[in-house]
């Protein structure tokens, strides 16, 4: 009894192992780009927290702005050829604490830095807010110039 019970869990067991190693894809859009610091990309949180160790050359990495289903990702390149469409559809998975995006079924996976991750309904009530506040800011401009 035993040895079939153990033959039947690794046989139930092993699809879900291969399901978890292999990620499965989800849906995004890229919504913003610039280019930015890459000491992030190079050296994640050790940097983040504790600073760099050592000076390096500054070098200039994409960052974008992931929207999916339910959460927003900041996302960091490694380096300053790893370039994105804008507007598209993409799909990503998360592997070890990266996210491997894939760009029109293509064979291999570009691996980005996670910088940040913001639940989606949170990011979009910052963006109206911001929204509001630059709207704001022209009707005061506007208001300022027929004053002159």
């Amino acid at each position: 009894m035993k040895p079939t019970f153990s033959l039947l869990l690794l046989f139930c067991a092993v699809p879900g192992l291969l399901a978890a190693q292999t990620g499965i894809y989800q849906h995004g859009m890229v919504v913003r780009m610039h280019m930015g610091d890459c000491i992030l990309a190079h050296h994640g949180f050790m940097v983040a927290f504790g600073g760099p160790s050592t000076p390096m050359e500054q070098e200039s990495c994409p960052e974008y702005t992931l929207v999916s289903d339910n959460v927003v990702f900041v996302i960091v390149g490694k380096s300053s050829n790893q370039l994105i469409p804008l507007a598209e559809t993409i799909d990503f998975r998360l592997h070890k604490n990266e996210l491997a995006v894939r760009v029109d079924d293509a064979k291999h996976e570009t691996k980005f830095t996670i910088k940040e991750m913001m639940v989606r309904s949170e990011w979009e009530r910052v963006q109206r807010h911001i929204d509001e506040k630059m709207r704001a800011s022209e009707v005061h401009e506007a208001e300022m110039k027929t004053r002159d």
